[in-house]
Order: structure tokens, then C-alpha cells, then sequence
């Protein structure tokens, strides 16, 4: 690998062993961190088409990268390059996944205050919740359910802070939802009322 670096980019051997190297290393534990990091999500996800893909994709950089540490074994700056690159790798495998808002959330809501408002703002996006009258610690209580996709939950977030900043939530990932048009149909309609206007 360092005669090929050496070839391939002019630079001395000890640029190769100690700088160039090091960084392909820090590089490959990224991307097969990252490809670990959203093959577990797939996972958990039941997506049986790009969790087997990414797997192979992740052992095989992982495979490249430990092959450079075990041919470059008294090179300090690999050693140092690859538990760097796992940890970076975890970060941008997080980032990717939250850019990607892959999957669906179930969203819990507690609040004293009631909850007329949050629910019909739920019935003005055509999302489907359950409302539970229940008691707590403090007194009578509201309890919202509802799942929706995770491309959705910053609007919600910041309805249930508008509805009641004091209100108790909690967001679960899900595996399967049922009703999985879930905030689609508002698209739908949206779309329909836009092609009905244009032809008015």
C-alpha cells in the first residue's frame, strides 16, 4: 500500500506511511461506521433490501481499513487514525440518518391543560391520534397518541410547545404502522385542491 501511495501521488515514502495512510484509514472507519451506524436503523426498520447492501459495504471497508493497520503495525498515526474515524463515523451515521428522516414515531403527550387545540390542530394535518382522559400525580390529565412520519415531528414539536410548553412528551421509534399513509392524504388533497384551482 505505501509503494502504490508513493506511485499514485509523488510523495515521499515517509508522507505515505505517516500522513497519507493515516487519513485513508481515518476515512474508511467513517464510511463503514456510517453504513453500520444506518444499517442498524434499516434494521430495526424491517427494510430487507438495503440492510444486507450496506452490510457487505461495511465489512469490506472495515476489512481495508485493519488490513492498513496490520501492514503499517508500527505505525503509531494509523492506531490513532482508526479509533478516530469509529468515532467520527458514529457522528456522521447519526447526522445522515436525522438529515434522511427515515421511518416513523410514535409521539405520547401528556398535559393538564386541555388538549382541544392540539387535537384539532392533529385534525387540520388529517392525522389520526387517540385521546385517554387519565390521573396523575397532580390531578386529571390528557394522554395523545398518535404515529406520524419522522419528516413531520419538528412541526409537531413546535405545535406541542405552542399548545403548552410545560406539557410532558415522549417520541418512540417504530418498526410498523399500520395506517402508513399517515400524513399523506393532507398531500393528497393539497395536490387535489391545486389542480382543481387551476382549472377553475
Amino acid at each position: 500500500m505505501q509503494n502504490f501511495v508513493t506511485n499514485t501521488f509523488g510523495v515521499e515514502p515517509w508522507m505515505a506511511t505517516y500522513l497519507i495512510i493515516p487519513l485513508l484509514v481515518f476515512c474508511a472507519r467513517i464510511l463503514d461506521v456510517s453504513a453500520a451506524t444506518l444499517r442498524v436503523i434499516f434494521l430495526m426498520q424491517g427494510n430487507k433490501r438495503l440492510a444486507p447492501i450496506l452490510g457487505f459495504f461495511e465489512s469490506l471497508i472495515w476489512l481495508t481499513a485493519i488490513s492498513q493497520i496490520l501492514q503499517n503495525i508500527d505505525n503509531i498515526f494509523s492506531y490513532i487514525a482508526f479509533p478516530l474515524g469509529y468515532a467520527a463515523g458514529t457522528y456522521v451515521g447519526l447526522v445522515i440518518e436525522e438529515r434522511l428522516a427515515l421511518g416513523s414515531v410514535l409521539v405520547r403527550v401528556i398535559t393538564s391543560v386541555d388538549a382541544s387545540k392540539l387535537m384539532d390542530f392533529l385534525k387540520t394535518n388529517d392525522l389520526n391520534f387517540t385521546n385517554i382522559p387519565a390521573e396523575g400525580k397532580f390531578g386529571k390529565v390528557n394522554v395523545l397518541f398518535f404515529a406520524i412520519r419522522r419528516e413531520r415531528l419538528p412541526m409537531i414539536m413546535d405545535a406541542i410547545r405552542d399548545f403548552n410548553p410545560k406539557s410532558f412528551y415522549t417520541v418512540e421509534s417504530v418498526k410498523n404502522v399500520s395506517d402508513y399513509h399517515i400524513g399523506e392524504r393532507s398531500r393528497k388533497l393539497s395536490f387535489l385542491r391545486l389542480l382543481n384551482t387551476k382549472r377553475r
